[in-house]
Formats: structure tokens, sequence, C-alpha cells
């Protein structure tokens, strides 16, 4: 299945495969992209993952498309299946 998520074009680090330095990097050069994508994503423990996957990626859409500084972009990776929570089964 793909994921999207969110990350800067000068960030190296993949923040699926290298999540701890991704988010290193992420927040000392001050960006907070987690912190900004958990305001604006309108997820839920009563969904679904992949109806919070979707809630993320239209929060990382919203982010993207008002980018004043274009430092954002959007990163979609196919993820295996056994690699994700299936909170439902």
């Amino acid at each position: 299945m793909v994921r999207c998520f969110l990350t800067t074009f000068d960030n190296p680090y993949s923040p699926y495969e290298q999540f701890e330095e991704w988010y290193r990097y992420d927040t000392d050069h001050g960006y907070n992209s987690s912190g900004l994508l958990m305001r604006l994503a309108e997820t839920s423990s009563q969904f679904t993952d992949n109806e919070n996957a979707y809630e993320i990626e239209k929060a990382i859409d919203r982010i993207v498309a008002a980018d004043p500084q274009n430092i954002y972009k959007k990163l979609k990776i196919e993820v295996k299946d056994e690699d994700t929570l299936d909170k439902s089964a």
C-alpha cells in the first residue's frame, strides 16, 4: 500500500526508513514538520488505518499547497502490508 509523508526538500533522510535521522534533521532546522502535520490532520482513534492515512494525505496536500517558502514536499512510499499495523484485526 502507498503511504504519504511530509518532508522538506533539503532533508536527505527518509521519514519512513530513517525516521530518527529525518526527525533530528527536521527539528534541528526548525521545521517541526511532524507537529505541523499533527495540528492539521483530522485523524482519530475511531478511524481505520486507511481512513487516517487519507486524512494525513489531505493535510499534507494542504500544507504543500499553502507553503509560501516552497520548503515542503509530499513523499509517496510503497509500504509492505506486513510493515503496517492493522488495528481492525
